[in-house]
């Protein structure tokens, strides 16, 4: 799997950009292809902007939680994030389950999600949701 081919592109219609507030507010983001992300959160990382989950991050979205400082990053009651097992197109088109991107996740997430995924059984092809108080308790909620 090669990471710049992992990340899909996060389109606007998901993720809104405000300069004068330096926030980026996630609200609807069903995730894509690892490499494109991390090389996205790795800008948004150096920009020094905030971010507000505000809604659905999931799959590769999810990774945002590794990479953005812990103390940019707040969570709305609307905040639902969805993670699972990295997989790639087979052949045939169907999921092919990818242990080198999952393996990659994980070290990409931090340790407080790490111990959340593996108490649900570790990331498999399902997708598990951490929201609400869970996700609170882990991340402020936005002021």
């Amino acid at each position: 799997m090669r990471l710049s081919s992992v990340l899909a592109g996060v389109t606007m219609a998901t993720i809104a950009f405000s300069s004068a507030s330096a926030t980026v507010r996630i609200f609807g983001d069903a995730g894509g292809q690892i490499g494109p992300y991390l090389d996205r959160l790795s800008v948004l990382r150096y920009s020094g902007e905030r971010v507000i989950i505000d809604g659905p991050c999931l799959s590769a979205c999810t990774m945002i939680l590794g990479v953005i400082p812990r103390d940019r990053i707040c969570v709305t009651s609307r905040a639902r994030l969805g993670f699972h097992a990295a997989w790639t197109p087979g052949m045939d088109g169907r999921p092919v389950p990818s242990r080198d991107g999952t393996q990659l996740l994980m070290r990409v997430y931090p340790q407080n999600v790490k111990r959340w995924i593996a108490r649900r059984g570790g990331l498999t092809p399902n997708m598990v949701y951490l929201r609400g108080r869970e996700l609170e308790s882990m991340y402020p909620t936005c002021q």
